[in-house]
C-alpha cells in the first residue's frame, strides 16, 4: 500500500517592494562595513611600513 501525502500548501504572498528595500540597506551596510575595514587595513599597513623604515 502506497500512502500518497498531501498536497503543499499554498506559499503566502510576498511584498517584492519591502524585499527590495531589505535588500538595498542590507548592501548598504555591506559597502559600509567594507569600506571601514579598508580604511582600517590601509591604515595598518601604512603604520608597519613606516615602522619598518624609520
Amino acid at each position: 500500500m502506497h500512502v500518497q501525502p498531501t498536497p503543499p500548501r499554498r506559499l503566502p504572498p510576498q511584498d517584492m517592494a519591502a524585499m527590495d528595500q531589505a535588500e538595498g540597506q542590507a548592501q548598504r551596510l555591506t559597502y559600509g562595513i567594507g569600506a571601514v575595514v579598508g580604511v582600517v587595513l590601509v591604515l595598518l599597513t601604512c603604520l608597519l611600513c613606516s615602522r619598518l623604515l624609520f
